[in-house]
């Protein structure tokens, strides 16, 4: 399997950025209330076997954190974790030379973070049944569509345009 190379990895860690600045700013949230949805991202060379994929660009699989704070009980929160594909968006890349890694990867995970909005704010479920993924991963689709429409960052028309079929979504219980 291929895996990022330390130059592609910068280009994730940037990706990731403009993806949360245009989500948090289509959900109208402010920095704080963005930091309170517990999220990381893990690329191919950290996934254990069950978040491996071998269809989806990205799996978002959800485990719980636990919070330790001054009250005298134990508090938990779902907490996500955005497992990349490196295989699958490098073999995408190689596919199809007018794809572009940096919106291609803003792509993924603007899409994966209106997931996380819509679990946090609990308008779907973590846990549904097959029909109901669907339906989710057409409205995320939507949604995602609708938070990059207007950026200006180059070839992203492009990825919008290409991937506008692509619904494909794993989800995970760690």
């Amino acid at each position: 399997m291929a895996f990022f190379r330390q130059n592609e990895l910068v280009t994730v860690s940037d990706a990731l950025d403009i993806a949360e600045d245009a989500t948090g700013n289509f959900f109208k949230m402010s920095i704080g209330q963005s930091k309170r949805y517990g999220y990381d991202v893990k690329t191919l060379s950290s996934l254990n076997q069950r978040e491996i994929s071998s269809v989806a660009l990205a799996v978002l699989s959800k485990g719980m954190r636990v919070l330790n704070d001054f009250e005298p009980r134990t508090k938990t929160r779902d907490f996500y974790f955005i497992c990349l594909q490196d295989h699958l968006i490098l073999r995408a890349l190689n596919r199809d030379r007018d794809l572009a890694l940096l919106p291609f990867l803003v792509y993924i995970f603007t899409h994966e973070l209106v997931h996380i909005v819509r679990f946090c704010k609990f308008f779907q479920r973590f846990d549904v049944t097959d029909r109901e993924r669907a339906e989710e991963e057409e409205i995320v689709h939507s949604l995602a569509f609708d938070v990059l429409k207007k950026s200006s960052l180059a070839k992203l028309d492009y990825v919008l345009d290409s991937y506008q079929g692509h619904r494909i979504c794993q989800l995970n219980v760690t």
